[in-house]
């Protein structure tokens, strides 16, 4: 890590030269934050390895890898709403209030949440320092010139570039590789087996019995959503406490 200040590097009569992993929401608001201090200060690099920002609220029908064997990122299924209340997730330079024009409802749908993230960094013309279609493959750091050296491909030529940056933030998330455990039985179970990472639609289920192994956020939406739409009977599973209703 560059244990120099933003002060120690100015003093050196340079730009802080910064590179951001990720342009989904973490990423676009640590753009946010350094793009307020001024372009004469901070030189700043997001590499985004998909053709648009928005992380985890991009919705994909794919699963497993995507059209360039990119393991795909998000986890976003079809009818997701917000679990959390708006006013608990809402920018305090942006409301949804002002991006909207009038009040909404406290939990919105996937759509409406991606659309205000969004909207919160064209405003502030964020996308200037996205460079899309950008997969980082590797990033080391040298400790005696305090820099951190980034190798980039891109996605579309193939064409990989070496750049040294002298802060480094990385915002790809952390709910993007799937946790299967391991399961005496799974190998002989003649049904169908999905982790929750690539689960996109109640209606296929529609019909069907179905085991949910977890008793967490994702399991409770899911078994919710699976009743909703029919499927024929729906089984928790929690290894350490039930979900209290």
């Amino acid at each position: 890590r560059n244990t120099a200040s933003f002060e120690t590097i100015m003093s050196g009569m340079k730009k802080a030269r910064v590179a951001i992993i990720g342009a989904g929401p973490s990423g676009m608001s640590a753009l946010r934050a350094f793009a307020d201090m001024g372009q004469d200060e901070v030189d700043i690099s997001c590499f985004e390895k998909g053709e648009d920002w928005g992380g985890l609220w991009n919705f994909t029908w794919q699963t497993g890898v995507d059209s360039k064997g990119e393991p795909v990122h998000s986890s976003m299924y079809h009818h997701l709403w917000s679990n959390g209340p708006k006013e608990c997730l809402e920018y305090p330079d942006y409301t949804f209030d002002e991006h909207h024009g009038k009040p909404v409802s406290s939990f919105p749908r996937r759509e409406v949440l991606r659309e205000y993230i969004v909207s919160r960094a064209e405003k502030y013309n964020l996308k200037r320092f996205v460079q899309f279609n950008k997969a980082v493959r590797d990033a080391s750091f040298d400790s005696a010139r305090n820099v951190f050296t980034i190798r980039t491909e891109d996605m579309k030529t193939n064409e990989v570039k070496v750049t040294e940056h002298d802060y480094l933030l990385v915002a790809t998330g952390h709910f993007t590789t799937p946790n299967i455990p391991v399961v005496e039985g799974f190998d002989t179970f003649p049904g169908r087996i999905l982790h929750s990472h690539d689960f996109r639609d109640a209606r296929q289920f529609t019909g069907q019995r179905v085991l949910v192994l977890g008793g967490s956020y994702s399991a409770e939406d899911i078994a919710l959503q699976l009743v909703k739409f029919g499927a024929s009977s729906v089984v928790i599973s929690y290894r350490t406490a039930p979900m209290g209703f």
